[in-house]
């Protein structure tokens, strides 16, 4: 089976499924930017309950996502940094991977897709998984696999291959088990068990 997939900003578990399981990744660089997506959003657990965290984009020409730039907007790097730490900082493992995932919140990237990737690279070396992937040199029409829309924090649409399991979380006494999270949730709690949620 072969997936293509939207870039995605510590994507969700689901998305990160499809990367394990898939013989063949495409990740998409020719759509147009969509607000309120996984793009530059990721959605973690907190002791209030989910929160998204959301990376600033300038608006230019082009909305291409291949051309979409970070901005340097609301010292959104120190704000994402400090809620993972006061989210995930008594997780089991949370110290494990921290060094691991600082710099990309020290460091600046131009482009969100090309920060996206870094992080991407991360979390599967991390998880230890080697996904065979590609960024598409046009934009890919519907094919058998596309998940661009479909793994979507406002408007899921189904999905009979994904069926999120319970595993370790930290607020799972006072919120209940949250399903389909940020991959740092997954890797936060449950470390170098990960890989078997997939």
């Amino acid at each position: 089976m072969n997936a293509l997939l939207s870039t995605t900003y510590f994507g969700p578990v689901q998305w990160y499924q499809k990367l394990y399981r898939s013989d063949a990744v495409w990740i998409e660089r020719h759509e147009t930017f969509q607000k309120q997506t996984y793009r530059n959003r990721c959605i973690i657990a907190t002791t209030q309950g989910t929160q998204a965290l959301t990376v600033p984009v300038e608006r230019g020409n082009s909305q291409l996502i291949k051309d979409i730039r970070i901005s340097d907007h609301g010292n959104w790097r120190h704000l994402h940094w400090n809620a993972l730490r006061s989210a995930y900082g008594d997780s089991p493992f949370f110290m494990y991977y921290e060094d691991d995932l600082r710099p990309f919140f020290e460091q600046r990237w131009d482009f969100l897709l090309d920060f996206n990737e870094a992080i991407r690279e991360k979390i599967c070396e991390l998880i230890d998984i080697q996904p065979h992937v590609n960024l598409t040199d046009h934009f890919a029409v519907e094919v058998a696999g596309d998940f661009r829309s479909a793994i979507n924090p406002k408007h899921p649409a189904p999905d009979p291959d994904f069926a999120p399991r319970r595993y370790y979380q930290v607020y799972e006494a006072k919120h209940g088990f949250q399903p389909n999270l940020s991959i740092v949730d997954l890797l936060f709690n449950m470390g170098p068990e990960a890989i078997f949620y997939l």
